[in-house]
């Protein structure tokens, strides 16, 4: 009978995994009863000041934008439902931050270095614009989109001609073309 329950445990943990993980492209409208300016901008001190709060239950953290350098964070004394928003990252008590790993996109990676092109952009919460001049420019083998805000008021994209390590920086999102 304790194996039932233990098992029973094990599989309510592993369908809530998928709902806890913080998920980028989505905000989380409602119930917030503090928000404040986050210097470092990253998801993961909105995350952490979360956990540290008995009321909260969720958060939503808004990227850097032109108008507002910081980033903003909502804490919310429920748990709203998801809606799809570029702007933004959210997620549950006891989440943290997971991005999305694999594919094209590398969120919250930057490739320092190896630039030989850089330019100021629309801003492109996607960075698909950036991705396609990679594509586009055939000594391009890397890039990196900054969102706007990190280091100044535009977005800006980083071609680059060689491949850099990957470094965990909330600013950017990078991809590797060839």
């Amino acid at each position: 009978m304790r194996s039932l329950f233990w098992i029973v445990g094990v599989v309510a943990l592993l369908l809530a995994g998928s709902e806890s993980r913080a998920q980028v492209g989505v905000d989380r409208p409602g119930g917030d009863y503090l928000n404040f300016d986050v210097r470092p901008a990253d998801p993961a001190i909105c995350a952490a000041r979360c956990e540290r709060e008995a009321r909260c239950r969720a958060w939503t953290f808004a990227y850097p934008t032109p108008e507002n350098p910081s980033g903003i964070c909502w804490l919310k004394s429920g748990v709203p439902p998801r809606v799809q928003a570029p702007c933004c990252i959210s997620g549950i008590r006891g989440a943290g931050v997971i991005e999305p790993r694999g594919g094209p996109l590398e969120y919250s990676i930057d490739r320092f270095g190896g630039d030989y092109r850089n330019f100021d952009m629309q801003p492109d919460p996607t960075a698909s614009a950036c991705k396609a001049a990679c594509e586009a420019d055939s000594k391009c083998r890397a890039w990196t989109y900054l969102r706007p805000g990190y280091a100044g008021p535009a977005a800006r994209c980083f071609l680059k001609n060689q491949v850099k390590a990957p470094r965990r920086r909330p600013c950017c999102i990078s991809g590797v073309v060839r």
